[in-house]
């Protein structure tokens, strides 16, 4: 199978932003990618951003990035608080907020929530992102939840097995109000990683998968 990298940087650092509406969304969705550009890639940029988490789930969100975003000493961490399940409602504002990220960013990679989720705060994310962000390199990751619609993801990213390890226990450690959920459990995350590693031939066996709209190689 052909592989394709981020190039090196030569002369600037290479950046990556990360969009998730809700705490623990960007870590399920591609915890193991942004773990996997922090080992490789030296002086990495990375912003992050979740729209909607307050209180005792904006703390989470706060110690969850921060045990991602390890290795780089670059990162900015934003953390919204729209209100849950009314981002539809609430178009403008978070135009705005969107505009805001990019007039801080110009990144190289936009992860974010896969366009025909089923979720309208996850699809509200997508559209924005694509609205807000025309001619970037753009992936949609998935989350697995009670909809049942992962699709089939086009792009792969596979991990070792330290980073898929890692993935899960950060989740399962940062995330406390998530516990009583029957989801929110090591196999969910790790049947999701082997699935889609399989689909891959992952040397680990590992891997995220991700929705690729366009593309240009150059």
């Amino acid at each position: 199978m052909f592989e394709l990298g981020l190039p090196s940087a030569a002369t600037r650092p290479r950046r990556v932003l990360c969009l998730g509406a809700h705490s623990d969304d960007i870590e399920i969705g591609c915890g193991g990618a942004v773990l996997a550009l922090t080992e490789r890639i030296p002086n990495l940029q990375v912003h992050w951003v979740v729209f909607s988490a307050r209180d005792e789930r904006a703390a989470e969100a706060e110690r969850s990035a921060t045990r991602f975003l390890s290795r780089t000493d670059d990162r900015r961490v934003v953390v919204e608080s729209f209100r849950d399940g009314y981002f539809p409602y609430d178009g403008a504002a978070l135009k705005d907020c969107f505009e805001t990220v990019a007039s801080r960013i110009d990144p190289d990679v936009i992860f974010t929530h896969y366009r025909n989720d089923r979720h309208q705060d996850h699809r509200t994310v997508a559209e924005l992102t694509w609205n807000t962000f025309r001619n970037h390199f753009v992936l949609e990751y998935e989350i697995p939840k009670y909809d049942g619609e992962l699709g089939n993801p086009n792009m792969y990213w596979p991990l070792s097995g330290a980073q898929r390890a890692s993935k899960t226990q950060i989740l399962l450690d940062c995330f406390d109000t998530q516990a009583q959920r029957s989801w929110f459990s090591r196999e969910t995350f790790d049947a999701m990683m082997r699935l889609r590693g399989i689909e891959c031939r992952a040397e680990s066996g590992y891997a995220e998968a991700f929705h690729c709209h366009k593309a240009v190689v150059g």
